[in-house]
């Protein structure tokens, strides 16, 4: 009986280990397609990496296969980070969601920035100076 559990415990650990460099494998595949997304489209991979965030069962041209979902981040203009997915079934790309590069400017203002100045007492414009 001893010669077998051994066996069975042979069995699992080698589907294990074959099971763990499978999803090495892909995540090294998984990386160099988001990094090259993100060269296409002008951003920048942060941490050079990506980490699986879901697998789920779907169906691709009448056959349910196993997809999985990485998560990375990107930046824009190198002060941000903005989240990205890639999405793989089998060993091929079946979805990306990159953030959106949007050029928009805050109200009033000409350099695009959110940020507002502090102004000291006396700086305050003519217009905003009321008396009581």
């Amino acid at each position: 009986m001893g010669k077998y559990s051994d066996l069975i415990w042979l069995i699992v650990l080698a589907a294990i280990t074959g099971l763990w460099l499978k999803m090495s494998r892909l995540r090294e595949l998984a990386i160099a397609e988001a990094r090259r997304q993100c060269e296409r489209h002008g951003l920048q991979l942060l941490d050079e990496t990506v980490g699986l965030r879901g697998i789920r069962l779907r169906k691709l041209d009448g056959q349910r296969v196993f997809e999985r979902g990485y998560a990375f981040e990107v930046s824009i203009d190198g002060n941000d980070r903005e989240p990205g997915r890639i999405w793989f079934a089998g060993g091929q790309l079946t979805g990306v969601s990159l953030p959106t590069i949007e050029t928009r400017t805050a109200e009033g203002s000409e350099t695009g920035s959110n940020v507002v100045p502090f102004r000291r007492l006396g700086e305050l414009p003519d217009d905003t100076r009321r008396l009581h």
